[in-house]
């Protein structure tokens, strides 16, 4: 990941904090702040299909931040003084996390639609769509993922062997 083209090329990267049944990020993350880049990470928010990408100070601010129900580590509700990237620059890169891949690059995720509704306001954004890697494990690769007409195609899936 850290040798991938856009990612040295990317300096605005969006990227999961990762539950334990999934690729771990933290690794990537602190050379996302050891390149000097900048780093933001998924606000969900319950109850809808709305996410936010907001801005990490340092890996280090990941210890301040706030368990979900869901079991997931992210700002709090109240927390307004961090940037939302679409507030800003937008985004270079998106690393997405995901249940089931196919080589087409579709993508099942966990049924809410966050990321695809989160895509769609990006490519409104003036600096557009930012390039996709899935991060994911070779099990989760399939033969065909079942899609919907507003689910968006990642661009590239890493996993082992690819």
């Amino acid at each position: 990941v850290i040798g991938h083209p856009k990612y040295q090329d990317s300096k605005r990267i969006a990227i999961f904090l990762s539950m334990p049944d999934e690729i771990q990020t933290e690794e990537i993350i602190k050379d996302i702040f050891k390149q000097g880049k900048e780093c933001f990470i998924p606000r969900y928010k319950p109850q809808s299909n709305h996410m936010d990408m907001l801005k990490l100070s340092s890996a280090e601010d990941i210890s301040s931040l706030t368990l979900t129900s869901w079991n997931i580590l992210q700002p709090s509700d109240d927390d307004s003084a961090r940037e939302e990237a679409l507030a800003g620059g937008g985004l270079d890169l998106i690393f997405m996390p995901g249940l089931g891949f196919d080589k087409k690059g579709n993508r099942l995720g966990r049924g809410k639609g966050y990321y695809d509704t989160y895509l769609g306001r990006c490519m409104k954004h003036p600096s557009g769509k930012p390039y996709t890697i899935a991060l994911a494990f070779r099990e989760q690769i399939c033969e065909l993922v079942p899609v919907a007409e507003n689910d968006v195609q990642v661009d590239e899936i890493l996993y082992e062997d690819s």
